[in-house]
């Protein structure tokens, strides 16, 4: 399995496989994920995503990257620090899926772009969104150089039709953005839906991992008395 460290750029290693054909070993670059989010907070819509990216795409690996400072959105509820803590709660089961501080560890706002930059280059790298994401993706900094880099893999329901953006299909047309589609039963789930359960004292066991909610009462995150 690939294995991810952070120094001046988040290195993997390259994977080693049998050559059937000549008994020798060849190299094959690493398929790695890359699912981003403020996971404020983190719940199972979340979860169930990535490892039917994983799944359906053979990946190495998938990381959650937490977003610092989201340039197109108002201020985040819960610091970097508790949402990746519960990141790393929500995901300590499942196999292949792994959390990366690189945007909560970078100063100012959390643009996609420089932490592409950040990563190895010596992967291919699958970057996992949803159909809401991908209908503003050219509003995105430097959209057209993040499509240069990643594969875009866009999470569709069954027998919905997929609207990609004229200027992202041209870039398609070209052979310089590459697109699949992960056929994926969206949850309605919804963080500010946990957010505001959590905050009325209404039930999310169904809708967040029983540590990530055991973590939110202790810290009383989310408006959440803490337990006596």
């Amino acid at each position: 399995m690939a294995q991810v460290k952070q120094v001046a750029t988040v290195g993997v290693k390259t994977l080693v496989k049998p050559d059937k054909t000549h008994g020798l070993t060849q190299s094959v670059q690493p398929r790695i994920g890359l699912l981003g989010g403020s996971f404020d907070p983190i719940h199972t819509a979340h979860i169930k995503l990535a490892c039917a990216a994983r799944d359906h795409f053979n990946l190495d690996l998938v990381m959650l990257i937490p977003a610092g400072q989201p340039w197109q959105r108002d201020a985040l509820q819960v610091n970097g620090y508790h949402r990746m803590e519960m990141v790393k709660l929500a995901i300590s089961n499942q196999a292949k899926l792994t959390a990366c501080s690189l945007e909560i560890d970078r100063n100012g706002p959390t643009y996609t772009i420089e932490t592409l930059k950040s990563l190895d280059p010596k992967a291919l790298y699958y970057w996992i969104l949803g159909a809401d994401q991908l209908n503003n993706f050219c509003t995105w900094h430097k959209w057209s150089d993040i499509a240069k880099r990643v594969t875009l893999v866009v999470a569709q329901r069954p027998l919905s039709a997929l609207s990609v953006p004229r200027l992202l299909q041209e870039q398609i047309n070209k052979g310089s953005a590459k697109l699949e589609v992960l056929p994926f039963e969206a949850l309605s789930i919804s963080a500010s839906e946990v957010r505001n359960r959590l905050l009325q004292q209404q039930s999310v066991e169904s809708l967040l991992d029983k540590h990530v909610l055991q973590y939110i009462e202790t810290y009383n995150l989310y408006g959440t008395k803490p337990e006596k």
